[in-house]
């Protein structure tokens, strides 16, 4: 019967040649990499295949958490907040959605001053954006 490190080495070659086939998103490399670190471990003297089992789980957490906070791409800055300006084309009524031209499209936007009604052709300033709603304010509030 083959020793607990050498099956842990062949588990962990295995998992490491699957993310080739399979992309996981570096789960199923992760944790062929702690069944790997495993392996050397049980064969320099950790016999116990429960602490082997343990040692695993928690490595293959441990990496796979790390994998996600390091390789995660970055968020790029939003386009919205390099042109703010757009200019109302149906009435905005408070707390109701309406339609602004913003970038030579129409799109949906709420006020964000939920009191506030902006009349049609009304000059606004992009404060934000939830989802496809722009949220705007009129150009004389922030002035």
């Amino acid at each position: 019967m083959p020793s607990s490190s050498l099956i842990w080495l062949l588990a962990g070659s295995v998992l490491c040649l699957t993310e080739l086939f399979l992309p996981s998103a570096f789960v199923a490399f992760m944790m062929g990499i702690s069944a790997l670190i495993v392996g050397l471990l049980s064969y320099s003297g950790i016999g116990n295949l429960w602490i082997q089992v343990a040692v695993w789980l928690f490595l293959s957490t441990t990496l796979i958490i790390l994998s996600r906070r390091f390789l995660q791409p970055r968020r790029r800055k939003s386009p919205i907040q390099d042109a703010v300006i757009g200019e109302t084309l149906t009435e905005i009524l408070p707390g109701q959605v309406g339609r602004v031209l913003y970038e030579g499209n129409s799109w949906r936007a709420k006020c964000d001053d939920h009191k506030i009604s902006l009349p049609p052709q009304q000059t606004v300033y992009v404060v934000r954006r939830e989802g496809t709603t722009l949220i705007v304010m009129p150009d004389y509030f922030l002035s």
